[in-house]
């Protein structure tokens, strides 16, 4: 008998000339962008270093697109945004010690977010491996021990031979249910020795289905289609897994209100009947989502953020499918589904009955009058006039990239991102310094459509040096500065938890001159003038910055009484 995974396709009389042919003047470098290029990558984010140079020579002998950005940690933030937006892996090439580490932050975020980066860094000669401490520049007795802890596999190669079978497993670690980011790293005397192995064609890196296992899908139908009062809880899963059509038309079946996490922006329409919107930072969201007989939690953990800082306490019988296995149920009992989001919300759409139910559309209502009502008694005219503003100004089909600022925590619960996959933040790991350089990182994944990055003066900073990368690659990137001078919401938790901050004052520079030091315009702005302004930014070509000097507050919590 002979079985599929038996076969082996037999090379062609033109590969066994090719093979036993290779072109000379190729290095461990080639055999890594050659690995990359057959996996279908076209673009590369990172910065070039001592030990990585071999690499950093062979891409002017590729095809590939190089993006290079001022810091390894922004590189990281542009390739997590490159792979949240195409749904491929963002090749991120670095060097060893130093500039490997530099890039943690970077993927912390990506590995929260399910965002999938292949990080390729460079190391210390193969003698120095295992910890012998030969005193290499960069040296570091473990190196992959440093990412362990923060990627989803470790890859370390010894030889030219192991490059492309590295590569291709980590390409297919970073794109397998959930996504994620992953590290590869290749001793410098590896990269730089000449090489006689034939050029890499098609590695085979297909990623693996995640499907659910059908009798609890079975169960899930059963329980969903004769719930009394069902809800639905949507996260970045749903998102990820490009599921959010197969989402709607469950919900519409089921009658179930939908409520989006601030990662799953957009993965049910703002504006539809059914949509609870994304107001999970309050009490009567809270409150409804406890009441639902049946809970259906797609794609989230249900942590911090996501059940109001963990004071959600469902009453009903709780569905949760989630393709990270660490999250699930990991907050609550439940009937825990391991499955991508997608295969799972076929699987229930194939199985469910129609549930009729007059009163769901006008509970999603009442709630979200309930939440207008709460935020109307609070004289929040300023934020919520200039949240506006921005969602007037941007394009509907324009992604947009959200530091964590208070603009931002704003916009997880009161803005609109009008599609799935189109507003995105730090607020799965919560470092300072993301929105500008995942900017960059989407508008070089399509220059045709303009991008907006929005920042505090604090979080700018961390970025400031990547507008020499925007000029650089003339992207197409309005990045909205809120200066208030200093780290607006940690003044405010200081001040109400101790009756006044203590370090978080800044030097405010002129962002606009700055701006304009690199060659990209920039320009003052006012609450009133910030749509106009705005506008024209996003639709004048080139890199761009808007500077809004306001100080602005965060509507009141519901989660500490």
């Amino acid at each position: 008998m002979t079985h599929d995974h038996d076969l082996v396709l037999r090379p062609t009389p033109a590969q066994i000339t090719a093979a036993l042919n290779p072109p000379p003047g190729r290095n461990g470098g080639d055999l890594v962008v050659e690995t990359l290029a057959g996996l279908g990558a076209t673009t590369v984010f990172g910065l070039p270093g001592q030990h990585a140079l071999g690499m950093f020579d062979a891409l002017r002998r590729s095809s590939l697109r190089y993006v290079g950005l001022r810091v390894e940690n922004n590189a990281g933030f542009a390739a997590d945004a490159y792979g949240r937006v195409t749904g491929e892996a963002a090749p991120l090439l670095l060097s060893t010690g130093p500039g490997a580490l530099m890039s943690l932050a970077a993927l912390q975020e990506a590995a929260a977010a399910s965002a999938p980066v292949l990080a390729i860094g460079s190391q210390i000669p193969v003698a120095g491996l295992g910890g012998a401490r030969k005193g290499y520049l960069h040296e570091l007795p473990d190196q992959p021990a440093s990412f362990r802890d923060v990627v989803k596999s470790v890859h370390t190669v010894r030889s030219q031979s192991q490059i492309p079978s590295a590569i291709a497993a980590a390409w297919k670690s970073a794109l397998t249910a959930p996504h994620g980011p992953v590290w590869v790293e290749i001793p410098q005397d590896v990269l730089l020795a000449e090489t006689s192995l034939p050029v890499v064609t098609a590695p085979d890196a297909t990623p693996d289905d995640l499907p659910p296992r059908p009798e609890l899908t079975a169960l899930a139908a059963h329980l969903l289609s004769h719930a009394e009062r069902p809800a639905i809880i949507a996260g970045g899963g749903v998102v990820r897994s490009d599921a959010s059509g197969k989402l709607r038309l469950l919900a519409e079946r089921l009658n179930a209100p939908v409520v989006t996490t601030f990662g799953g922006k957009g993965a049910f329409p703002w504006n539809h009947p059914l949509s609870l919107q994304s107001w999970l930072e309050d009490r009567h969201t809270t409150d409804f989502l406890e009441e639902a007989d049946v809970l259906l939690v797609i794609g989230s953990g249900l942590g911090e953020l996501s059940s109001n800082y963990h004071t959600f306490r469902p009453r009903g019988r709780v569905i949760q499918i989630e393709a990270d296995l660490g999250k699930l149920e990991s907050n609550h009992p439940a009937v825990g589904i391991h499955a991508d989001a997608r295969l799972a919300l076929q699987a229930l759409l194939e199985t469910v009955e129609d549930r009729p139910d007059e009163s769901a559309r006008e509970r999603a209502r009442e709630l979200l009058t309930k939440v207008a009502a709460r935020i109307d008694g609070q004289a929040l005219t300023l934020e919520r006039q200039i949240l506006s503003s921005v969602r007037q100004a941007l394009p509907a089909d324009s992604p947009s990239f959200w530091d964590m600022t208070i603009l931002a925590y704003w916009a997880w619960s009161a803005f609109d991102a009008q599609g799935p996959n189109l507003m995105h933040s730090a607020q799965g790991a919560g470092g300072l310094g993301y929105g500008f350089p995942a900017a960059l990182g989407a508008a070089a994944a399509d220059p045709t459509r303009p991008v907006l990055a929005v920042s505090g003066d604090g979080g700018a900073l961390y970025s400031i040096a990547e507008l020499a990368t925007a000029k650089q690659y003339d992207l197409p990137v309005t990045w909205l500065i809120i200066d208030d001078g200093g780290y607006g919401i940690l003044r405010e938790y200081m001040t109400d938890a101790f009756g006044q901050p203590t370090a978080t004052e800044l030097h405010r520079p002129d962002y606009v001159a700055l701006a304009e030091s690199f060659g990209v315009t920039g320009l003052h702005t006012t609450p009133e003038t910030l749509q106009d302004d705005l506008t024209r930014a996003l639709n004048t070509p080139g890199p761009s910055v808007v500077v809004l000097p306001a100080v602005l507050r965060m509507f009141a919590p519901t989660h500490l009484g």
